[in-house]
């Protein structure tokens, strides 16, 4: 197998490192604590081709493939997690579903505007009372003339308060249970369609996380993605893409914690000399530059197999979210271990890093799912 980056992927990596040590990085502190929704460098990533990575040119995207999107995702989360799961979401999330699974309509319809970021895009499936468990929604849109109604709440939705095109999952036969799930296709100026609770995060607080509140919404018809009861079979292989995305995600909020621990230990002197020469320090670097470089491969392996057409990457997509989720969490931990005191403030980037990698373990299917996930597909 071929470790190497293709010059393609080498390019975009350099770009967007440069990018987003320029442009994100400045900003990052301040989005964090006044949770503003990074408008203005969104538009500029969509001017880079950041909003529709995997999207064919013909639609307005980049056409690149999934293990770049990978790349990008991880170079722009070790800046600034929030601006890192918004771009996640508008290409893996949303642009993903309608490209796989829309009709040609739709994708000249929606992709374009996802692409150039006249419009960010989000993922309505959780709900109040249906997390891991999407069997458990309440959600329904039944068929009235040319459109369907929608009720419901979906709650915790990234990019909720800011997107301006939606995919969302409802019931339209609850006695089929998940082969009566549909997707559709839902624009914010709906009659009907209205935003709840904007939710106060611990961490990624930028991404206009809220609640959707659907009343008697009218969809029409032309807006459901694939046929009736396709909802589950797409929400399962989008989620697949998905948490490849949030692996990488968490590969680049480690690699950041790691980045600050070892310029702080360079730094920080004690008993006469900088604690980066502590045998103890050392073998934390060592722990948390081998889990780096683990995640970071099992990310890009997830990816290769979606490129190589694999018909189901589910154990693949499931493994890497699952590690790097772990390795970010314990490697931000040891990093601001390594900070002491001073860790603990907000005056060091790792207190932002250790708030941030908590939410990689709960969304896009939390650990213990994952953990479901890979188990089931060894025993099937």
């Amino acid at each position: 197998m071929n470790f190497d980056l293709t010059s393609d992927q080498k390019m975009l990596q350099d770009q967007v490192r440069k990018f987003a040590d320029t442009e994100l990085a400045p900003v990052a502190p301040e989005i964090d604590q006044s949770a503003e929704f990074p408008w203005e460098n969104i538009k500029k990533m969509a001017k880079l081709g950041l909003l529709g990575v995997v999207v064919p040119e013909k639609y307005g995207g980049s056409e690149f493939d999934f293990v770049s999107l990978a790349i990008a995702i991880e170079e722009i989360s070790r800046v600034c997690a929030s601006t890192g799961v918004i771009v996640a979401v508008n290409n893996s999330l949303t642009t993903y579903p309608i490209l796989q699974f829309g009709n040609e309509d739709q994708k000249n319809k929606f992709l374009p505007p996802l692409c150039s970021g006249e419009k960010i895009g989000a993922f309505g499936l959780t709900e109040p009372n249906a997390g891991s468990d999407v069997v458990a929604m309440e959600a329904t849109a039944r068929p009235e003339g040319d459109h369907y109604v929608l009720n419901g709440t979906k709650r915790f939705i990234t990019n909720g308060g800011e997107a301006g095109i939606f995919v969302v999952f409802a019931y339209t036969n609850k006695e089929l249970k998940h082969k009566g799930i549909s997707a559709f296709v839902v624009e914010r100026d709906t009659p009907g369609f209205t935003l709840g609770k904007h939710e106060d995060l611990m961490g990624i607080r930028a991404t206009a996380n809220c609640e959707l509140i659907f009343e008697d919404t009218k969809i029409p018809k032309e807006n459901l993605l694939g046929n009736e009861g396709d909802g589950f079979k797409i929400c399962m292989n989008t989620l697949d893409v998905s948490r490849i995305d949030i692996g990488a995600q968490a590969v680049g909020i480690a690699q950041a914690a790691l980045n600050e621990a070892i310029k702080y230990s360079k730094e920080r002197k004690a008993f006469g000399q900088p604690i980066c020469n502590f045998q103890m320090i050392q073998s934390m670097f060592a722990e948390m530059a081998t889990e780096i470089q683990a995640a970071r491969l099992l990310v890009y392996y997830a990816g290769y197999c979606k490129d190589k057409g694999m018909p189901r990457f589910s154990r693949e997509s499931a493994m890497c979210k699952y590690y790097a989720s772990s390795i970010a969490v314990d490697v931000a931990r040891k990093s601001l271990q390594i900070h002491g005191g001073y860790g603990y403030t907000k005056d060091y980037t790792v207190e932002r890093l250790y708030r941030d990698a908590k939410i990689l373990e709960l969304y896009e299917g939390t650990s213990e799912v994952q953990k479901i996930v890979i188990a089931r597909d060894l025993t099937k």
